[in-house]
């Protein structure tokens, strides 16, 4: 008799936990972030946020229930078809989408919205790991390495056609995964190096200084190396190469438009635009550091009723944290993230197939991603590019997206004994 699917002894219960212990608190800090003293209304009411994140989580489980009881196999082989299916929609998307705040990547259901990008991170997720299941693939092959990272690169071309930075940003995230199967270390010390040169570019103003360090930087190489000959011009063609990225850099930074380089040059001086992307920031830390150790209580935070942090519900939504828990709720909240991805690398590091361990790492870089670039940016590590918390902030779009991702990677774990041996 062909054993059942689905197994609930099987089932990793402690990630399903995890996962509802931050909807459960990201739920509850919606409701902070809207709640108005004045004129309370119930966390259930519908009109307002909390009441319609409520929706989304009841019709999230209703997609937990589908993707269980469903056979594993299905993700695998709609694979492809998945990643064509929202390929497609993002092409449609900045012609038929709704335009909101000088972007067309929603598509508007009535009072709901939906963000055809978010979906889109499972099927790349389920694509590449369809992809680099074949055991002749292999990433220190230049063609095999072009097949993956063009996969990435189409929806992240797209995406900018809407144009949306921050959600085309994520699926750099990607890179992760690709490092864990044997990407070149070559390419990540070549994209961190630009990294650290490029926060340089930026963090200094004075081109003399910039340059001056870049030359130090040859000098120091030139007279490690030896003296070699052949070793000083290469590292000369590297200092060359440098100034040109900076100067290129620097014009490129000049022909954005206000908002954005606002939005960049913020990280280095909070008063460059103090009423704008420097207001929001600004206020975020003024929201977390007034929490202190235990916070000002459940509803009690002065920032969130007098609505000084934009978008608190959403992006900002861990300053609504900070402020109400203080640095124990937010300690607290980081380590049930922490605990979430260190289990999803457990589990990914069990899987019986290439497929299944893949697309573990997807889920695990997507989330640490989000997790990290939110936070950073809530705390003026990183700029303001509208990436949500997780689980946490309010949105439908992204908690179905994360929900799916999640959970299509917990059915697939738990068939890994199934999977072992048998063909798809």
């Amino acid at each position: 008799m062909r054993q059942k699917d689905t197994n609930l002894h099987k089932i990793d219960w402690v990630t399903i936990g995890l996962y509802f212990a931050l909807v459960f608190i990201g739920w509850l800090n919606i409701y902070a972030a809207v709640y108005d003293e004045q004129n309370a209304t119930s966390i259930f009411d519908f009109s307002i946020n909390s009441g319609k994140q409520l929706i989304w989580i009841g019709t999230a489980v209703i997609l937990i229930i589908i993707i269980m009881v469903a056979d594993y196999r299905l993700f695998h082989n709609l694979s492809l078809v998945l990643y064509a299916v929202f390929i497609l929609i993002l092409l449609l998307t900045p012609f038929i989408g709704k335009e909101i705040n000088g972007q067309r990547a929603w598509f508007e259901l009535g009072i709901f919205r939906l963000q055809p990008a978010e979906f889109t991170k499972f099927a790349t997720a389920l694509v590449l790991a369809k992809l680099m299941e074949n055991p002749s693939f292999d990433l220190s092959k230049l063609k095999d390495q072009m097949k993956a990272v063009g996969l990435i690169f189409l929806p992240i071309a797209l995406i900018l056609l809407q144009p949306d930075t921050g959600t085309a940003m994520v699926y750099s995230a990607f890179f992760i995964m690709l490092y864990r199967e044997g990407m070149p270390q070559k390419y990540y010390v070549i994209g961190l190096s630009l990294v650290g040169l490029t926060i340089l570019t930026l963090a200094i103003e004075n081109n003399l200084y910039l340059f001056g360090s870049i030359a130090a930087l040859i000098l120091l190489l030139i007279i490690l190396s030896k003296k070699s000959w052949k070793n000083a011009l290469g590292f000369l063609l590297l200092g060359c190469i440098m100034t040109a990225y900076a100067l290129s850099l620097d014009y490129v930074v000049e022909k954005l438009p206000d908002h954005q380089q606002n939005r960049i040059m913020v990280l280095f001086d909070p008063g460059v635009d103090p009423l704008g992307v420097g207001w929001n920031v600004t206020q975020s830390k003024i929201a977390i550091g007034s929490g202190g150790l235990l916070g000002k209580g459940y509803l009690e935070g002065t920032q969130t009723k007098f609505d000084f942090v934009p978008e608190q519900h959403t992006d900002f939504i861990f300053c609504t944290l900070g402020e109400e828990f203080g640095w124990i709720g937010s300690l607290v909240m980081i380590s049930l993230f922490v605990a979430l991805l260190l289990r999803l690398v457990f589990l990914a590091e069990r899987q019986k197939t290439r497929f299944s361990r893949i697309y573990g790492y997807c889920v695990v870089s997507l989330l640490f991603f989000h997790f990290t670039i939110n936070i950073a940016m809530t705390i003026g590590l990183f700029p303001v590019v509208g990436i949500p918390l997780p689980f946490f902030s309010y949105g439908g779009s992204s908690l179905w997206s994360f929900t799916i991702l999640l959970f299509i990677f917990i059915k697939l774990d738990s068939n890994r004994i199934q999977i072992l041996g048998r063909s798809y």
